[in-house]
């Protein structure tokens, strides 16, 4: 395993923010959602996430997620994305979102 310095870990922006929406992602080869993401004073993000296995659309509504910020914007498919939403896979390789343990303000950062 490569190891980095401090620096280049404090260059990573892992933010928190609260899941105002979550789409279809109806052109992805693997199904996935929009997300709009609520960073408070760094502003409202999309992102898109392929975790239709283990949440629905419904239940995203307001859960607080972890997301890298600062990464350059990528188009996937019909979106833009503008964040990388954070989660481990199962054994099986569905996603859980990796998310604050307690309601911290959005656009907290990861330290």
């Amino acid at each position: 395993m490569d190891t980095i310095s401090w620096s280049d870990f404090d260059r990573v922006r892992l933010c928190a923010g609260t899941i105002l929406s979550a789409t279809d992602l109806p052109d992805a080869r693997v199904p996935a959602y929009v997300l709009s993401i609520d960073f408070g004073p760094l502003g409202v993000k999309r992102s898109s996430a392929r975790i239709t296995e283990r949440y629905s659309k419904e239940a995203l509504l307001g859960k607080q997620v972890i997301a890298v910020i600062n990464f350059p914007e990528k188009q996937i498919g019909s979106v833009m994305s503008q964040c990388l939403v954070t989660g481990f896979p199962d054994a099986d390789g569905a996603i859980t979102l990796a998310q604050p343990a307690t309601l911290v303000p959005n656009g907290s950062r990861l330290c």
